[in-house]
């Protein structure tokens, strides 16, 4: 039976130096494919509006998209923690944020539940549920008006180095940091007891998260300087799609071993 990851496992990580990786994942297959890689922990990111659903931004997501994707990715993990997004205006107030966490856990079976930006309300609520809360600060695209770099200067660098210690203070049991410079995200991994996992925000944090289709190159809409791209998985898919079209056109596909085969003596009964 696969090892399960725990909080406990993630945080212990950091203790020792080992580097945490987390990938997203929006479906059963892909979320089977990242956890049997021995991947740490899967986001079931609210980035699904943009590489799944074809939404302009992340904020047309709702929590019945996450709780619908977060239950497929469920069905095919077995050792990776699970961490569902909670989506926009979905922890507006604290009362409605506890709602929607345990909808997260009950019905998409999510080990944690990741909150963008400064929702220390929300975040206590959850915490005091007994809920896992992953931070989540610098660029936040919920609310970002432009994508851009968090933090270059010495006022916003602070701003943000306070934010992830009050988050950790409530109780966060670890904190993404989003496209901040990579000095920052280091002094803020170095100060903080719990794991930091960056995403374009350097080499020094506790681990690092990508979005799953910028890695295969299954999403080519909008790739940050950060989406280091392994394969691009499209051209070849591009290529069986074509084949397949081909052959159907030109009568080369279906074959007859593509094919269910009648006995004799009932197609003769037939005729």
């Amino acid at each position: 039976m696969a090892h399960k990851n725990t909080i406990t496992n993630i945080q212990n990580k950091k203790k020792t130096g080992k580097k945490i990786t987390m990938l997203t994942a929006y479906d059963h297959f892909m979320g089977k494919l990242v956890d049997e890689a021995g991947i740490d922990a899967i986001l079931v990111g609210d980035s699904l509006g943009m590489v799944v659903l074809g939404h302009e931004s992340t904020n047309q997501v709702t929590m019945q998209d996450m709780i619908r994707h977060a239950g497929a990715v469920r069905t095919g993990t077995t050792s990776a923690l699970l961490i569902g997004d909670m989506p926009y205006r979905s922890f507006d107030d604290p009362a409605i944020a506890v709602k929607n966490a345990k909808r997260l856990v009950r019905e998409g079976g999510c080990d944690a539940v990741k909150l963008e930006g400064e929702s220390y309300g929300a975040a206590s609520a959850i915490l005091k549920e007994g809920i896992p809360v992953l931070g989540h600060l610098g660029l936040t695209p919920q609310t970002a008006k432009e994508f851009k770099v968090q933090g270059k200067d010495a006022a916003a660098a602070k701003a943000i180095l306070k934010s992830a210690k009050r988050l950790e203070a409530l109780g966060c049991f670890a904190l993404v940091l989003e496209c901040v410079p990579a000095e920052l995200a280091g002094m803020i991994t170095a100060r903080l007891a719990i794991p930091t996992i960056g995403i374009g925000a350097g080499a020094d944090c506790d681990g690092q998260v990508l979005v799953l289709n910028d890695i295969l190159g299954l999403y080519d809409k909008f790739r940050p300087r950060f989406a280091k791209r392994y394969t691009n998985l499209a051209e070849p898919a591009m290529k069986a799609i074509s084949s397949f079209k081909e052959e159907v056109e030109d009568g080369r596909f279906p074959k007859r071993e593509h094919s269910f085969i009648m006995k004799k003596e009932e197609l003769e009964k037939l005729k």
